[in-house]
């Protein structure tokens, strides 16, 4: 969410940010309704204050025609006001509705573009393997090592759906086991969030792309089931499954005010993680590219108002995953997301990606993302500052690795030709072993 005093006086700047984001918003829309709704709510708390008045004056009335007087004048206010106060609520509901679609303006170095394509390669580590035969990709090499079987995952799962067995599931643990040991080492506490969580988590964090889940665009999974509370009573709250620890983490502080001595506070957290890729339809259908659950490891970091040292956490964040890459051996980039495919809250962003030569591609890794304010503000995460003003707090996240595409990587990058699969160095004290299909 934006201030909205400060939409007001960045006018120009907003809708540059609204075209560059591909948004679809009109701010001189907001604006017109955000002046009716100062209007309505001026008018709504005047005559709510005279009807106050008029209800003490009651007792205090001297005779019956004075009495009469005075009830006379409350049913007119009382006409007024359920005539504006509707008003007034559908106005607010409006105003909510598009402030929930205001973007944070890009920083001055994130490239402007429309798309995936427009994205810029800032760094790179290592170059693409060479082999000496035809390398096999992930899902040739997980059914021939027999760690992976997607024909049963579809047959119990559905559509993406996979089993992870034998030696796979070593590594696959190994790899969320070493990320855990590795953010700690960092200095990042380390969390198990839950999973299902409500809706404000989600629409605090940003994953509803309006004030409510939209199932046509949201890739969220809505639980059906309904839940009680400890009363027994049928809860009214919906629930969903994340698709990242990230809700989960920066809800844990909603409401929160925390002391600027304390800030950065660095938390890391490990997930099962699920999502429904409805934006995604015909994209990698096959394999563990794109799946619908998965296991990751994400990092959030709470910080101070402040730009400067926001962007270089971030940059600090990004650097430990590049660090693991590198520790695993995995030739990688990183890419400066450009407007056109940064979301509305993002302020900068990043993402790395390793290569796949089985897949012959570059393929998403992480995501390294910087907020500002825009989340804080719709979870209400604040600060007292040294002079003792509350400030919101700056947030950012970024993923530590994610389970199915290192294991991808892994496979691909450290097959042999004889069909086995090298165990990275790191990892050996998880798996057990130096290769699989040894």
């Amino acid at each position: 969410m934006v201030d909205i005093k400060f939409i007001r006086e960045n006018q120009d700047e907003l809708k540059e940010a609204i075209k560059n984001k591909g948004i679809a918003l009109d701010l001189d829309e907001l604006l017109a309704v955000d002046a009716k709704r100062v209007e309505l709510q001026l008018a709504v708390e005047q005559l709510r204050e005279s009807r106050n008045k008029l209800n003490d004056n009651i007792t205090k009335a001297k005779g019956d025609v004075e009495r009469q007087s005075i009830i006379r004048k409350g049913k007119e206010v009382k006409e007024k006001l359920a005539d504006l106060e509707p008003k007034f609520s559908g106005v607010s509901l409006r105003f909510d509705e598009l402030m929930a679609r205001v973007p944070t303006i890009p920083s001055s170095d994130t490239p402007v573009g429309r798309s995936d394509a427009d994205n810029v390669e800032v760094y790179r580590w290592g170059e693409p393997k060479k082999f000496n035969f035809e390398p096999k990709d992930h899902i040739a090499l997980g059914k021939s090592l027999d760690i992976l079987d997607f024909d049963k995952g579809a047959k119990v799962g559905g559509f993406r759906g996979y089993y992870v067995k034998n030696d796979g599931v070593l590594l696959a643990m190994g790899i969320m086991m070493y990320a855990i040991k590795k953010m700690v080492s960092k200095g990042y506490r380390p969390m198990i969030p839950p999973t299902l969580v409500k809706s404000f988590a989600l629409f605090g964090s940003g994953y509803f792309k309006g004030l409510e889940y939209d199932a046509g665009i949201d890739e969220i999974y809505e639980v059906a089931t309904s839940d009680k509370e400890v009363t027994g009573e049928v809860s009214k709250d919906k629930k969903f499954l994340v698709g990242t620890a990230e809700p989960s983490l920066l809800a844990y502080y909603s409401g929160d005010i925390l002391k600027e001595e304390d800030l950065p506070l660095k938390v890391c957290g490990y997930s099962q993680c699920y999502r429904s890729e409805i934006g995604s339809y015909g994209k990698e259908t096959k394999g563990l590219y794109r799946v619908h659950e998965f296991m990751k490891v994400e990092q959030v970091v709470l910080t101070t108002a402040d730009v400067d040292r926001a962007n270089k956490l971030q940059d600090e964040m990004t650097a430990i995953s590049g660090e693991m890459h590198e520790e695993l051996g995995l030739p990688y980039r990183r890419i400066q997301i450009c407007t056109g495919d940064m979301s509305a809250g993002k302020y900068r962003a990043f993402d790395l990606e390793a290569w796949l030569p089985g897949m012959k591609k570059w393929g998403e890794t992480g995501s390294a993302s910087n907020f500002l304010d825009w989340q804080a503000r719709r979870l209400n995460i604040r600060y007292t500052d040294k002079n003792g003003e509350k400030k919101y707090v700056y947030l950012l996240n970024n993923t530590a690795l994610p389970s199915p595409r290192i294991f991808i990587a892994i496979l691909e990058n450290y097959q042999t030709k004889d069909g086995h699969v090298k165990v990275p160095k790191v990892l050996r004290e998880y798996v057990g072993k130096k290769e699989i299909g040894d």
